[in-house]
């Protein structure tokens, strides 16, 4: 059998649904999975053991109609037999109809439910362990497999030994002191509304330095500097000196090996979020007051996953429509005071980050 899984949008969107991959492969030994992605998200899938084949969606499809055609046409001739589209949009729309697979499988969508064999709708259970970005993509392979094997698969990174060596010589050639916790900071999200205040996020990790040896290395971009300038004006000096912004990778694939040579992640809930989860790194995560917890705090069975939102402490914003929450973001933050959460954050550090030191 061959299968198409479709999931184009950031890079938490498309590894969370590489678990779709893992599953068919477990199920259909000998099937072939292709996965169209993104060119940006390239770098969570790389090396990827149950993926047969990477379908890059490129800029130039959106952009020339020609391209997005002569792609479309292309996918025709690889004959496959079923197609989950988890993106469930105009272009994976056409890119479904196109596969040309006897069953099509997405959402429950007015504009779209012509294509599919067969559709579903997005689960709101409140008990979730899992958390709903990973039920909403398993209840997509139910017409494919009855029971799942091994339910509670989370996605992963597959790092290559090389890669990971670079990483270690990265460390070595800044004279980075290993012996004391590494701990990589989310300085921004992928967009104001979901990034903690600077202010915030330097109190934050000035309790950290005031109590424990460790070594800041931060994520951030360089047309970023401005923000981070911002930020680190607002660090004590003890945490200033314990920053090493210096120690900076090109590419998000030398991001992850990086990350992968850290002690814990502590910062913005997002992509970096969830690779940390996907390499197996401790993460305590910020969300911003407009993105849902229960949909992204996955796994949270797991005491190496955790993660506050203001709701914790003020349940009565949730009773704001998510539109309202996030035009407000910058104002719900100022709420959002590291106060809230410095007891359990100490705790995560004591039992994960420190605990072998």
């Amino acid at each position: 059998m061959r299968f198409l899984i479709i999931q184009q949008k950031m890079v938490g969107d498309v590894l969370a649904s590489t678990i779709l991959c893992e599953h068919l492969k477990i199920h259909f030994p000998d099937c072939e999975v292709h996965y169209v992605i993104n060119e940006s998200t390239l770098a969570v899938v790389e090396e990827n053991p149950f993926i047969d084949k990477i379908i890059l969606f490129k800029n130039e499809y959106r952009e020339s109609k020609l391209a997005f055609f002569k792609f479309l046409k292309s996918l025709k001739r690889e004959k496959y037999n079923a197609t989950i589209d988890v993106y469930c949009k105009l272009e994976s729309n056409l890119i479904s109809y196109y596969s040309n697979a006897d069953i099509k499988i997405s959402y429950k969508k007015w504009y779209s439910k012509f294509i599919y064999t067969h559709l579903f709708s997005y689960t709101n259970n409140p008990n979730t362990t899992l958390g709903h970005a990973i039920e909403n993509r398993l209840i997509l392979l139910a017409p494919l497999i009855r029971e799942l094997k091994q339910p509670n698969l989370a996605p992963k990174i597959y790092l290559s030994t090389p890669e990971k060596e670079k990483a270690k010589e990265l460390l070595a050639n800044h004279q980075i002191d290993t012996s004391k916790p590494l701990i990589m900071v989310g300085l921004l999200g992928s967009q104001p509304s979901k990034t903690y205040p600077p202010a915030y996020l330097a109190k934050t990790l000035d309790f950290i330095s005031e109590q424990y040896q460790v070594t800041f290395l931060l994520n951030y971009l360089p047309h970023q500097s401005e923000s981070l300038a911002e930020f680190l004006g607002h660090c004590s000096p003890k945490t200033r000196n314990n920053i090493k912004e210096e120690v900076f990778c090109p590419s998000l694939r030398s991001f992850i090996a990086l990350l992968d040579q850290c002690d814990a992640y502590i910062g913005n809930e997002g992509g970096s979020t969830n690779m940390a989860k996907a390499i197996g790194i401790p993460n305590f995560s910020i969300f911003s007051p407009w993105i849902s917890k229960t949909a992204w705090l996955t796994f949270n069975q797991n005491q190496k996953n955790q993660a506050v939102h203001l709701a914790d402490f003020a349940p009565e914003i949730l009773e704001m429509p998510k539109k309202e929450r996030k035009a407000n973001a910058e104002v719900l933050y100022q709420q959002f005071k590291p106060e809230l959460f410095l007891e359990q954050l100490e705790s995560f550090i004591q039992s994960e980050v420190v605990s072998d030191q």
